[in-house]
């Protein structure tokens, strides 16, 4: 298994800019399935820059995970074995501390001061960042908000989360968001989740739409309520030793087709979101409008928390903020 998996990467290094019949063909993987929004974007990405090149520089997708795993994909865009990826924010703050900021709860007013942050000066300004660690930034993909949802109570305040058993990913921010509010944050595997909910393990989760609808939880709730604490976007990503191969002509070229897809697949999410809040309804779920600005100062002892640790990050939070 390792001998194909060196075999692969040595192939991938070979062709991760390869020319067929004089064109530039770029790989890109990511772990995605091909129904899914993100996906649609990068498709999106693809067809622009075939447009705007004549052809000459086109992409070649990976998804599903054909590559390997979200850090694994980065870190042969690091090496130069692939050219472009998608990824998590998130996984992102483990390469370039600066995207540790979109993990704050309730960082965000809503979705139009999301996107104004992300394509204004402050999102710019950290996509640039990760250039010395060798990832160059094109662009952010909604990848929607995580809200609350439980089996047999609703969270309509915050004191309503007290004594909820709450799972959360094996994430600090996320576990003390959960214990500031005053429920009991749980780390969990999320292959356990679907059980561990209908057998009472815990009370509840938190999740986007369409994660609560391809996960099939909506079967096991009664209450979701869309308080939206966390809007980690994803980041479109170039390996810096493939971008330095490209003319500059072709860099314009990449840039504008990847600003145009993040365009496109805003509207693709907010398709599945739809799609996705309908079949949670038609369910029985109830589904609650909480007063945000309640959760948000109850929990902004996580803020606080988070510029002591990275007090190098608190000028970007203060901006964000005024935005």
């Amino acid at each position: 298994m390792k001998k194909i998996l060196v075999i692969s990467l040595l192939f991938l290094a070979v062709l991760s800019c390869k020319k067929e019949d004089g064109k530039k063909v770029l790989y890109l993987g990511h772990t995605l399935p091909q129904t899914h929004p993100v996906h649609k974007g990068i498709v999106e990405f693809q067809k622009a820059l075939a447009k705007k090149s004549g052809g000459t520089l086109t992409i070649k997708i990976f998804p599903d995970g054909q590559l390997g795993s979200e850090r694994e994909v980065v870190e042969l865009l690091q090496i130069g074995s692939v050219a472009i990826t998608k990824v998590s924010a998130a996984t992102m703050s483990n390469f370039v501390p600066d995207y540790h900021v979109f993990g704050i709860p309730y960082l965000f007013r809503d979705k139009q001061h999301m996107f104004d942050v992300l394509e204004g000066p402050v999102g710019k300004s950290i996509l640039e960042k990760g250039s010395k660690f060798w990832l160059r930034g094109l662009c952010y993909y909604d990848a929607g908000n995580r809200s609350f949802y439980t089996s047999n109570k609703a969270i309509r305040t915050p004191e309503d989360l007290s004594g909820l058993k709450i799972r959360v990913m094996n994430n600090q921010m996320a576990i003390n968001m959960v214990n500031a509010l005053g429920g009991s944050a749980t780390p969990m595997a999320y292959g356990e989740l679907y059980t561990a909910i209908q057998q009472g393990v815990v009370d509840g989760a938190e999740n986007n739409p369409p994660s609560v609808v391809s996960s099939n939880h909506y079967e096991i709730s009664k209450y979701y309520t869309l308080d939206e604490h966390s809007a980690v976007p994803d980041v479109l990503l170039i390996g810096t030793k493939q971008w330095e191969k490209l003319s500059e002509q072709e860099r314009v070229w990449v840039q504008e087709a990847a600003e145009e897809s993040a365009q496109a697949q805003k509207q693709f999410w907010k398709e599945s979101v739809e799609e996705s809040m309908k079949i949670i309804k038609e369910a029985g779920v109830e589904v609650i409008i909480p007063e945000k600005p309640l959760f948000a100062d109850k929990a902004k002892s996580v803020l606080e928390e988070f510029t002591k640790e990275y007090p190098e990050l608190a000028d970007t939070v203060k901006k964000i903020k005024a935005n």
